[in-house]
């Protein structure tokens, strides 16, 4: 399939990628130029170091280090044009991005709907849907949850329309309306009218649960709830349905800018290419109706004009057939609303969402909050936002040369602020993006940049090659003379799939337990084809009281039956041979005190909630102890370390080169190779566990270069 980026470019509807990245860094240079800030003297960062920053940004991972040769085999001129391309075409693109995604739009797998919006978003990514068509779908569909997996949207907040009104705002447009929910907006222009006015598109919407069924659905009924004045605010006139409107300013209609026009020619094409290729695709429905409605007329010629009109009436009730049109119906207000939102002559559109994108890859917005436009919170740098989201709409509203466009841009590629610089100069370059900010690993992206440089999305050991053995004390149940041991109320990665089927992919710690650090990788396919629509939304962990709860009513049962319980000590074997999935398909957002959320991944409970990047001592403990860095610090027989420590080929310092470029993507100086070879001692396997494990707990590892 051709991507709608190369379609465009095969039209001469838009410059390259590398060309507009040159003109997004001459726009900033020269906004930096009027505002009186000095050209930096900070430089690009090396190859390497960009590998693995683009890797980390575009994949959700670093690179493996058969990455790294092919990377660095291909010609120094244009391996990072190409080495772009190969990341963006990546089927984890979609993935890492899905992320991104689930982040702004608060996508929640405990939530109605959640985990098949989740799939719908990330099959929208993989198949290339332009923004536009996405926001527009989100906001106008109604339906049943999952198997209409768009409705999860308004599904999230309970098709509420006051909740709606100020996420649709908030998120699609970047402005904070909801605070003129209860009052005039105290920093913008907003009034509470103005509030009320967009909750009216949503005031027909109505959140419909089956009682027969449980399903549950929206649709549109004929009477809005939103009124006006406000509640309790009656005067001497009764109050009135709210009328929808609109209040954000849009380009005037008289005049096309011609981003909008490069925009309808890219439409333009992309019909004339869509209809030429219908006409191969044989008889459409209406002219399989039409040749019904001759042959019934060939059947019934001279038996009068009514068998005539039967058979023309019949053609016309069938094209009318709508058989879920009575139960999900389709919101006009809602569809107006979207096509309002997502039309390029809204700037608020295009402009948030490219803000957003450059705040996930540069690490700080032009505005900050990211979804806080307002008069007095403008743009660092107007001109360029403008210039990258005009691009953004004349490319067809498409991520991936919205996301190419920013990563081969030098304000992308600069390194950090120099070690020397005053705090007052570190803030004056990174403001001005003139070098880039430090930015730590997003969770997700550490949970598998550490599960890459361990080797662990494979087995590392032969099978049986690791047997352990530990003792448990297990309440069993005497009855009868018999000693049986009481059903396991299962680990916690047991609990997630449970009710599940199909759609999530289990992964049984070693040991049981609560397995904090365990990814369940979702199968979006199946989430979009889940027949058993009810059970995806049965993906929720059982909290501890839960558990216990659960446990304490066992108990009393079995107390009435005459049961009785006592402990023991047994053991149990087992190979610990661990192999973990990515944690970019992890149902989100994970359990309280799970390894993503204790590196920043939020709830997505709250509206404009942004992912804490503080360190914490958590953190440090999770790293030092927890089951995953240091399994991933071990040297299994099955990957390339063994042989560098173990038998004829053994080599100590190439295999502390091979470590440093697994787990840091480079070569080590002088000095670091001397002190791994001083942790190697007598024990290389040993003492090579030791050095990885010191890597994977460094600031250089969590950290983007």
């Amino acid at each position: 399939m051709l991507r709608p980026f190369c379609f465009a470019l095969l039209c001469g509807f838009i410059l390259t990628s590398p060309a507009l990245a040159e003109t997004l860094d001459d726009h900033l240079a020269s906004e930096n130029k009027e505002a009186g800030v000095k050209a930096s003297a900070v430089g690009k960062i090396d190859d390497l170091a960009f590998l693995r920053r683009a890797s980390i940004d575009l994949i959700g991972r670093i690179p493996s280090t058969s990455e790294q040769a092919e990377y660095l085999g291909w010609p120094a001129a244009t391996r990072r044009v190409k080495l772009v391309d190969k990341l963006i075409a990546s089927d984890r693109f979609a993935d890492r991005w899905t992320v991104f995604f689930g982040d702004m739009l608060r996508m929640r797998g405990n939530a109605t709907g959640g985990a098949a919006l989740t799939a719908f978003v990330h099959n929208a990514i993989q198949n290339d849907m332009p923004y536009n068509e996405l926001a527009r779908r989100l906001i106008s569909t109604n339906g049943k949850a999952n198997k209409t997996p768009e409705v999860g949207y308004v599904l999230g907040d309970d098709a509420d329309p006051y909740a709606m009104a100020s996420v649709t705002s908030q998120v699609f447009l970047g402005v904070r309306i909801g605070c003129a929910q209860c009052h005039d907006h105290p920093f913008d222009v907003w009034t509470r009218e103005d509030f009320y006015g967009i909750a009216a598109f949503f005031g027909k919407t109505r959140r419909v649960e089956s009682r027969l069924t449980r399903v549950i659905y929206t649709t549109e009924t004929d009477k809005s709830v939103v009124l006006w004045p406000p509640d309790g605010e009656e005067g001497d006139e009764p109050r009135k349905t709210m009328k929808p409107t609109f209040p954000f300013e849009m380009i005037d209609s008289k005049s096309t800018p011609a981003f909008i026009k490069r925009f309808e020619d890219l439409l333009a094409a992309r019909t004339r290419k869509s209809q030429a290729g219908a006409k191969d695709e044989g008889p459409s429905v209406d002219d399989l109706l039409a040749d019904t409605a001759n042959k019934a007329a060939k059947q019934t010629r001279g038996l009068g004009g009514s068998s005539l009109k039967v058979a023309s009436d019949a053609k016309k009730s069938l094209r009318n057939i709508d058989i879920q049109a009575g139960i999900y119906r389709r919101s006009e207000l809602r569809a107006k609303l979207a096509e309002l939102v997502t039309s390029p002559r809204n700037s608020y559109f295009a402009e948030s969402f490219v803000n957003r994108v450059w705040k996930e890859l540069i690490g700080t917005g032009f505005v900050e909050p990211v979804d806080d436009f307002r008069a007095d919170n403008l743009p660092s740098h107007p001109e360029t936002l403008s210039f990258i989201a005009q691009e953004f709409v004349a490319n067809g509203y498409d991520l991936r040369s919205l996301v190419r466009t920013v990563v081969m841009s030098d304000t992308y590629q600069r390194q950090h602020v120099p070690l020397a610089a005053s705090e007052a100069e570190r803030v004056e370059l990174e403001g001005n993006f003139l070098a880039t900010g430090m930015r730590r690993m997003l969770s997700e992206s550490l949970y598998d940049s550490v599960v890459t440089a361990g080797h662990l999305f494979d087995h590392k050991y032969p099978d049986g090659a690791n047997p352990r053995v530990v003792q448990e004390r297990v309440r069993v149940m005497v009855s009868a003379g018999k000693v049986e041991t009481e059903p396991a109320q299962g680990t916690l990665v047991e609990q997630i799939t449970k009710g599940a089927g199909e759609a999530m992919t289990k992964q049984m710690p070693a040991k049981g337990g609560y397995a904090l650090e365990d990814a369940i990788e979702l199968d979006f396919n199946a989430l979009l084809t889940q027949e058993d629509e009810v059970g995806i939304e049965k993906m929720q962990v059982m909290s501890k009281e839960e558990i216990e709860a659960e446990r304490m009513l066992k108990e009393r049962q079995n107390r009435r039956a005459g049961v009785k319980y006592e402990y023991r000590m047994v053991e149990r074997k087992y190979d610990d041979n661990p192999k973990f999935n990515s944690s970019l398909r992890m149902s989100a957002p994970a359990p309280a005190g799970h390894f993503l959320r204790v590196f920043g991944q939020t709830s997505r409970a709250e509206l404009g909630e942004a992912r804490n990047k503080l360190s914490s001592m958590r953190q440090a403990l999770m790293m030092l102890n927890g089951r995953l860095t240091n399994e991933a610090a071990r040297v299994g027989p099955m990957e390339p370390m063994h042989q560098l420590l173990v038998g004829p080929k053994a080599n100590q310092n190439k295999a502390v080169e091979l470590a440093y470029m697994e787990i840091l993507t480079r070569k080590p100086s002088d000095a670091e190779v001397k002190e791994g070879l001083a942790l190697m001692g007598d024990d290389a396997l040993q003492g090579m566990h030791d050095l990885r494990w010191v890597l994977l707990n460094c600031n250089e590892f969590r950290f983007l270069p």
